[in-house]
């Protein structure tokens, strides 16, 4: 709709300015003003009528058809407003062709049309959302199975033709066609586009898959037990759309105002003409000034008061990493009281990383990184990764091993330098003799308690040292969560960890509220229960389980390395993956809201002065506001929007710019 309206407005903003142009030119008031004068020919007289009739049946009726549902609604906005003024201009201007009155409205009837045309364009190309969540939700599931007939073979059919009970291959790299439990085979399935989180999870017989989701290097043999409808993925979408269809109709702040002006011009009109009835009696005079009423009662800068802070809001927002889909998103992100952030990919990075090095005596920690990054040079398991990016990170060079084995379950082994070395976690140690050393076991306890993995270094038979991973917190989020703190936000975090993991990475950051083993399909059941606390609630999201959430909050805000469907869900999303650009938005949505209050004053005061002079309550000494004059100040209320509009460039975003914000000197752990 809103992509319909921005090409409708643009395409007759462009058409009736030029249309305009003969309509001033040969204005009487406005050669008078400016001192100029056109070529007069047979016929000249009836160009100003002629062209300002066309504007308003071109520019000028689309507000009278969207006027019609404000109306009906008894809910009187911008629409309403514009029409009212428009219409009144327009036919009291055909009148004043046959009925004798001091002036036409013909140049004021075509300008108010040509700025409410640019205003509303301006505002549909800010607020366009091309809203396509399900659509790429849809899109993880595959388009077609390998089906496993009676006989053994398999046989390629159409994803939607699966039943319940078929049994399906899944080849490495292959996505799971439906929900389904493991017959045969094993291997690790990445689940995060579903379950959001970053750890590869495996599978073996009895084990039951997610439909959408990415095989890893194995072959699975998959029992459908869900199909269609029935599917964990279908149940997500299901969410979203309830929860899109749930959202609030909230207006601009501009109809809200045009609404109360719509009942105040009527008002002044009505005391006016009662006024001047009894005062001179009816004639022509006092429809003139109730005219005048009507006409003034429409600001052009009521028409760009919004729609200018608007576009610069949102051109200020991408500069700054933030790409706003909805205009009333960041309205209102200045009321919010919590934001929620996902944990995995959102708050940390998304991927193990070693956070710890314990060693025994006479082994330092460089000579374990570049043993273990060795042994595991050739491995794409993202234990094997983090050590590699471990090692790199500390320029640790690593040597060439012989003889590399993976031992299933276990770990890997190689020989290096004619050593036998092996990398694995406790099942390593219960097949090697020997003890643990004291200091790598109090080292593991340790990790345990924090809910890290650990990874033993075996040499020659001997543990020597130990690493502890995690999913590393990012640098940003410690400074996040301080800078909402320092905005009087409170921050709460949702997580499918369990719940000492959550609970330390709470600890770590200073987050306020925890939810941790939270199922995908319960993450909107949170966001509600905030909200039904009267809590204004942004979420803060980069997983396909998210998307439900950030769906359902007052305000939804994606990652922008997330998935396709959770940018497409959000309100909001952070191009950069930066969270800390959620401290910039709330900044930028306060800066923002005290520029359209104040235009919306700019715009009111102008009726504030001008409609009781419009209406004559200085008259018995002389004052009277002509159309002319009135006008003019119309204009000038307009500039004066619009360089107000124009310092909200000026508002400082930098973070920190709050005190007691600053950034931490290492990154640390997500446990």
């Amino acid at each position: 709709m809103h992509e319909g309206h921005e090409t409708m407005f643009r395409r007759r903003f462009f058409v009736s300015t030029l249309l305009s142009i003969p309509v001033l030119l040969y204005s009487e008031t406005l050669q008078g003003w400016l001192g100029f004068s056109v070529p007069a020919f047979p016929g000249s007289e009836w160009l100003t009528p002629v062209f300002a009739v066309i504007v308003f049946a071109y520019g000028g009726v689309p507000f009278l058809r969207m006027a019609a549902p404000e109306l009906r609604d008894r809910a009187p906005g911008m629409m309403t407003l514009i029409s009212m003024a428009i219409t009144v201009a327009f036919v009291y201007s055909l009148a004043s062709l046959v009925v004798p009155t001091e002036a036409a409205f013909f140049w004021e009837l075509v300008t108010l049309i040509d700025i409410m045309l640019l205003g509303h364009w301006i505002e549909m190309r800010s607020v366009r959302r091309a809203s396509s969540a399900l659509d790429e939700l849809a899109k993880l599931m595959p388009d077609t199975a390998e089906r496993i007939t009676e006989s053994g073979e398999t046989e390629e059919v159409p994803a939607t033709e699966l039943e319940e009970g078929d049994l399906v291959l899944v080849r490495p790299g292959a996505s799971v066609p439906a929900d389904g439990v493991v017959e045969e085979g094993d291997s690790d399935v990445n689940e995060s586009m579903i379950t959001g989180e970053s750890t590869a999870v495996s599978k073996e017989p009895g084990d039951e898959v997610i439909g959408g989701t990415v095989n890893g290097d194995g072959s699975l043999r998959v029992r459908i037990s869900a199909t269609g409808e029935e599917t964990t993925l279908a149940g997500i979408m299901r969410l979203v759309e309830e929860a899109q269809s749930s959202e609030s109709k909230t207006q601009a702040l501009a109809d809200r105002a045009a609404g109360w002006l719509f009942y105040v011009a009527l008002g002044a009109a009505v005391v006016t003409a009662i006024a001047w009835t009894i005062a001179t009696g009816f004639d022509s005079a006092v429809i003139e000034r109730v005219v005048t009423v009507l006409v003034i009662a429409c600001p052009h800068a009521l028409g760009l008061a919004i729609p200018l802070v608007v576009a610069i809001n949102t051109s200020l927002a991408a500069r700054n990493g933030m790409l706003v889909r909805d205009r009333i998103a960041m309205e209102e992100a200045r009321t919010l009281d919590t934001v929620v952030f996902d944990k995995t990919g959102t708050l940390t990075e998304g991927e193990q990383g070693v956070v710890d090095i314990a060693t025994v005596d006479g082994v330092s920690e460089d000579e374990a990184l570049a043993l273990a990054a060795t042994v595991e040079g050739d491995s794409e398991h993202m234990i094997a990764r983090a050590i590699r990016e471990k090692a790199d990170e500390r320029d640790v060079s690593r040597g060439t091993p012989t003889d590399f084995e993976a031992l299933k379950g276990r770990g890997v082994r190689a020989t290096v330098n004619g050593e036998r070395i092996h990398v694995g976690g406790p099942n390593l140690l219960a097949e090697l003799e020997g003890g643990v050393p004291a200091k790598l076991e109090r080292f593991a306890e340790r990790a345990g308690e924090n809910a890290q993995t650990v990874v033993y270094l075996v040499r020659e038979g001997e543990p020597v040292a130990a690493f502890a991973l995690a999913d590393v917190i990012r640098e940003e989020s410690y400074r996040v969560v301080d800078a909402l703190h320092e905005l009087g936000l409170e921050v709460a975090m949702l997580t499918g960890d369990s719940e000492d993991v959550a609970r330390a990475v709470a600890a770590d950051l200073g987050i306020d509220t925890v939810f941790a083993e939270v199922l995908p399909e319960d993450k909107d059941a949170k966001v509600t229960e905030l909200q039904e606390q009267g809590k204004a609630v942004a979420m803060v999201g980069d997983g396909v389980n998210d998307a439900p959430a950030l769906t359902r909050a007052d305000i939804g805000i994606a990652i922008g390395s997330g998935t396709d469907v959770a940018v497409q869900s959000a309100d909001i999303i952070l191009v950069q993956n930066n969270p800390m650009d959620v401290v910039r938005l709330v900044k930028l949505s306060r800066a923002s809201y005290r520029k359209m209050q104040q235009n919306l004053v700019w715009a009111a005061g102008y009726n504030v002065f001008a409609l009781p002079l419009a209406a004559g309550i200085l008259a018995p000494i002389g004052v009277l506001l002509s159309p002319a004059v009135g006008a003019l100040l119309m204009s000038l209320s307009t500039v004066i929007v619009a360089i107000n509009a124009q310092l909200l460039r000026r508002v400082d975003l930098s973070v920190p710019s709050l005190p007691g914000v600053s950034a931490p000197g290492e990154p640390r752990s997500a446990d």
